[in-house]
């Protein structure tokens, strides 16, 4: 059996770069469709947070003011 010529070494070595290049590109792929669905969740859960603080907000200006007397006993029940 003949050894491999030198033409023939490089031949299989640039099969082989293409067959990885190929795996990467489709790995890249993968991973790229996996970065814009995590971006789109992000946003999501960026968006129910602002609902969330913008109701809680709504519910703290709808209390009433504190008074300087109920505010002293809030401080004494905390202490």
């Amino acid at each position: 059996m003949a050894e491999p010529t030198t033409l023939e070494q490089i031949a299989e070595r640039v099969e082989r770069l293409l067959v990885r290049h190929e795996e990467l590109q489709r790995t890249n792929q993968l991973l790229q469709q996996q970065v814009n669905s995590l971006q789109t969740e992000r946003d999501s859960l960026k968006s129910r947070l602002q609902a969330a603080r913008a109701r809680i907000d709504a519910l703290l200006d709808r209390l009433p003011p504190a008074t300087s007397h109920g505010a002293a006993a809030q401080e004494d029940d905390h202490a």
